[in-house]
């Protein structure tokens, strides 16, 4: 039994008729065939460089988090305190690589603003955080799905709470859900809208299936990518949706 797992984005509409990046930014790793680390973030649109923001702030997320997963002898479900303090932790380290970022680049902290999700997944529990939008749902084998956090909404629309606010850790969600996880889904907010109820925040069914029995019968997913690809490009889905969307996908199984 091991863990396999996919992360692929897509440049939104909007983004493509203004020849700007793709803002937003995921990735893993597999520490052991029983654990897994991920990490997603979508750069705020209005930071001239969040795209570098959310890409380092993934990144400072997977190299610290991986740091001290080898640091744990044996490494036990964690209680939500535990959670708590790994990951006010992890944003820490975050904001402080965001800082030097600036400081070294030369422009304002601000201008790398991104929203952040991350998660530890072992067979039989998750810990996971959020700090702003996006989603995170778990679920399992037989295709039931829960939504971990409520995305954090602002009063005004595409408002959100980014890692780089004074409130950030104040405003971090934390959670442990213990059982077997069978399947994980992380992504960014351009995908809210058409997996997500919005009036009682429930993940539609007819979204995640496909995509776990996707997982499930692909042995090698980041080589056999296809059908992911044409799903964040298809025309369908991008009348729906005009951002940016990075989807990550992970199974644990034979």
């Amino acid at each position: 039994m091991v863990w396999r797992a996919i992360v692929r984005s897509s440049v939104g509409t909007s983004h493509k008729k203004r020849q700007m990046p793709c803002q937003d930014y995921g990735q893993y790793i597999i520490a052991t065939d029983d654990i897994i680390v991920g990490a997603v973030a979508d750069g705020a649109g209005s930071a001239k460089y969040s795209d570098i923001g959310a890409e380092l702030a993934v990144k400072t997320c997977l190299l610290n988090l991986g740091e001290w997963l080898e640091s744990q002898k044996h490494l036990s479900p964690l209680s939500e305190q535990q959670a708590a303090t790994v990951f006010a932790w992890t944003l820490e380290t975050v904001v402080t690589a965001l800082k030097q970022q600036a400081a070294n680049s030369g422009y304002p902290l601000n201008e790398l603003a991104c929203t952040l999700i991350v998660f530890i997944a072992a067979p039989d529990w998750v810990a996971a955080m959020q700090v702003g939008d996006g989603f995170l749902v778990a679920g399992s084998q037989i295709h039931e799905y829960q939504l971990l956090f409520q995305p954090t909404k602002g009063e005004f629309i595409n408002e959100t709470t980014f890692v780089t606010a004074p409130s950030a850790l104040e405003e971090m969600q934390v959670c442990v859900r213990p059982g077997h996880q069978a399947f994980i889904c992380a992504s960014t907010d351009g995908l809210e809208r058409v997996a997500i109820r919005m009036d009682d925040w429930l993940p539609f069914a007819r979204f995640f299936q496909p995509l776990q029995d996707y997982m499930w019968t692909t042995s090698s997913p980041e080589q056999e990518d296809e059908y992911i690809r044409n799903f964040l490009d298809s025309e369908r889905l991008n009348a729906r949706t005009d951002d940016d969307k990075t989807i990550l996908l992970c199974v644990y199984g034979q």
